[in-house]
């Protein structure tokens, strides 16, 4: 008995063949252009893989075509960074972060706004790379804990990230609760609900932290749509992801939003070395505006 087709069957985009040489250059100059981040010939297999998804969703496009649509198309360009972000993160990542905050700079700020000097108990808060929002939310629960509302301490945090995806997903604050073994325990009970019923396995942050953080889609590359200063900014594992030029633009724009009083924090293979950028070392990765000579203290 031979074999026949099942007429009923759909039939499958087959894999796109994967970009020709001159199509990747494309690639690499589109994606440089709209965001600082540059694309090696070692990362054509990344492209490959996460964008094959959105060819076979669009009916089997090729990545010539595919390059064609992303370049006229804004929003398919959002799409295509999407899917070209990476977004590893966790609770309370690199500790000494943390600690520096809790052992030194929130304990002069209290010192400071019990005193009714300078900006008061007005804490302005950037979490540039945001992505699923563990950092964010790490800051809301160690700022709200030695910064109580009730003592009027005023906190806003602000996530952003390229990523449009990961921004909708932050803003669920909602993880697996296998995450919860990242969070300090005095923390995990004050600030985090536990999923019953449909939500088991899972972990919500309570409605004190939500209030504290709000999201925004930011292109560290042309910051637009950014406007303010902040005591501190988190940009850390970011900048790994710029060459030299992009680096030095987004690094310039954080700089720029960063108070005089502020801290800048980036990540562990991160740093700022050199008299141009016009900072001092805190502590390795942590930089504070440099003081000008005579200047007086500031609350960073």
């Amino acid at each position: 008995m031979g074999l026949h087709r099942n007429e009923g069957a759909p039939v499958l985009p087959r894999e796109p063949a994967p970009p020709s040489e001159r199509e990747f250059t494309g690639y690499q100059r589109l994606v440089y252009r709209e965001a600082g981040i540059w694309l090696s010939p070692a990362k054509k297999a990344l492209l490959v893989g996460r964008v094959s998804r959105r060819l076979r969703e669009l009916g089997g496009l090729s990545f010539g075509a595919y390059l064609r649509l992303a370049e006229e198309d804004e929003a398919e360009r959002v799409r295509l960074l999407d899917a070209l972000c990476t977004h590893e993160t966790h609770f309370f990542r690199e500790p000494r972060h943390f600690e520096l905050l809790e052992r030194e700079v929130l304990l002069r700020w209290r010192a400071r706004g019990d005193t009714g000097l300078g900006e008061g108990r007005r804490v302005r808060v950037w979490s540039a790379g945001c992505s699923s929002g563990e950092e964010p939310f790490s800051l809301a629960m160690v700022l709200r804990h030695h910064l109580p509302e009730e003592e009027g301490w005023d906190i806003q945090i602000l996530a952003t990230d390229l990523s449009t995806r990961v921004l909708e997903r932050a803003r669920q604050a909602l993880w697996p609760v296998d995450k919860s073994e990242e969070i300090p325990k005095h923390y995990l009970r004050a600030y985090m609900l536990r999923g019953v019923g449909s939500q088991e396995g899972k972990m919500k942050a309570g409605p004190e932290l939500r209030s504290l953080v709000r999201f925004q889609r930011v292109n560290l590359n042309d910051g637009q749509g950014l406007v303010g200063r902040f005591d501190l900014v988190f940009c850390r594992n970011v900048l790994i992801y710029f060459d030299a030029a992009s680096k030095a633009r987004a690094v310039e724009r954080l700089l720029s939003h960063l108070s005089p009083h502020g801290l800048l924090f980036l990540g562990h293979s991160e740093s700022l070395t050199g008299p141009g950028w016009g900072v001092r070392t805190v502590m390795p990765t942590v930089y504070a505006p440099r003081l000008p000579v005579g200047g007086a203290t500031r609350r960073g």
